[in-house]
């Protein structure tokens, strides 16, 4: 069950985009699986994606058609992931099938899959299912979108923002999926962002790319990264305001912003949403010599399953911190310099336990679904944050029944 996370009920309508969903069978029977958004013409989209050395077919395509994108295909329940060059020649059918309805440059739609990896994709049933897209498009389409991009997630995940840029109303809305195979190098899962900000063209990919560092990039549920990640944000330019040409516009740093907390709560929710999870976990790592030491640390700390089951379990053992700590890969590192809180409560200090840490304290903070684990290296003055889940018996069962 995810941890205090309640599915989406309402997504705003972004002006000059239209979704379409259906159920094309894919994997399952009866449940939304193929989504089809449309973008008006002069829309201009950005995105950022796995570094996996296995990308899935799907990513290859997406990746080249980057610009002048018009549409994105999405469906769950199967990758396209080590398809090798059918695979991609079946992403490319579907995309051209859904080109040709939309009456657009089959260069002009990206696709994205999700689900399992290895199988090729059912291309009947998915061009068969295009067409019932294109009959379905609408502007309200956002929370079956929501739906028909989920795989092993438990909720719907989306959110809505409206703000002022420039003296103009603007409307940002987005929707995620992921709870398992979470890690960054563009975290493990598909995000899609729209806004109707006007952006001259390349604006939407210096987006992402900001965006991503402080988001998707600092969340991990197992460690693992797939072969799918695909972060996008398309900018459709119905609205009024100035048109924001680079980093350097004024307004710039303001639809960042915007973008960059949708972002981050959405990244959340996925870990909220992780496999079998039952704690939202924040790990914040201080005192580091640079934001890499501290990344280091952190993620080593959240992805130790020997950290995570003591999480579940509820076992505040200090041993199992100062390990983790221990082996993350620093040139340098005084254990006698680092100390570590669970919330407010102290456990170590210098390197040892506190004098006043008490297990009773630390047990009680760790009986909660969310808290904070904030480790000090006392080494220098950077300080980094990401967040994770717990390890509990339900991520195994999950996982070992996947395909089955």
């Amino acid at each position: 069950m995810a941890v205090n996370l309640e599915p989406v009920t309402h997504l705003d309508p972004v002006p000059g985009v239209r979704i379409g969903c259906t159920a094309a069978e894919i994997k399952y029977a009866g449940r939304l699986d193929l989504v089809l958004f449309e973008f008006c013409e002069g829309t201009d989209s950005g995105g950022v994606f796995t570094q996996s050395h296995f990308a899935a077919a799907p990513v290859v395509l997406a990746r080249a058609r980057q610009n002048e994108n018009r549409a994105w295909l999405i469906n769950s329940g199967n990758a396209n992931a080590a398809t090798g060059e059918k695979g991609e020649l079946d992403a490319q059918e579907v995309c051209a099938h859904a080109a040709r309805y939309l009456q657009i440059n089959e260069q002009q739609v990206q696709p994205f899959s999700t689900g399992v990896i290895g199988e090729r994709i059912p291309v009947d049933r998915m061009t068969q299912g295009v067409a019932r897209c294109y009959e379905n498009l609408r502007e309200d389409g956002w929370l079956d979108a929501a739906a028909g991009i989920m795989t092993t997630d438990t909720v719907p995940k989306g959110g809505s923002k409206k703000f002022e840029l420039g003296g103009e109303t603007i409307t940002l809305t987005g929707i995620a999926k992921g709870s398992g195979m979470i890690k960054p190098n563009m975290a493990t899962m598909l995000a899609y962002l729209a806004t109707d900000a006007a952006v001259a063209p390349g604006v939407a990919r210096m987006l992402v790319q900001d965006a991503v560092a402080k988001s998707f990039n600092r969340i991990t549920v197992d460690g693992d990264t797939s072969t799918s990640d695909s972060f996008m944000l398309a900018c459709t330019g119905q609205a009024t305001n100035d048109v924001i040409d680079g980093r350097e516009h004024p307004l710039y740093p303001l639809l960042l912003k915007e973008v960059s907390d949708l972002s981050l709560q959405l990244a959340q929710s996925l870990v909220r949403d992780g496999e079998g999870a039952t704690k939202f976990v924040t790990v914040k790592v201080s005192g580091g010599a640079s934001s890499e030491d501290c990344l280091a640390v952190a993620y080593t700390v959240a992805e130790s399953p020997l950290v995570k089951t003591a999480l579940f379990a509820g076992d505040a053992n200090w041993g199992r911190f100062c390990m983790a700590i221990g082996r993350a890969p620093l040139a340098e590192l005084d254990p006698n310099r680092v100390s570590l809180w669970l919330d407010d409560v102290q456990v170590a200090e210098g390197g040892l336990m506190s004098d006043s840490y008490t297990e009773e304290a630390g047990s009680e903070v760790l009986a909660n679904a969310e808290f904070t684990v904030h480790i000090d290296l006392g080494a220098g003055e950077a300080e980094e944050t990401i967040w994770t889940t717990d390890l509990s018996y339900d991520y195994v069962k999950i996982n070992a029944e996947y395909r089955t």
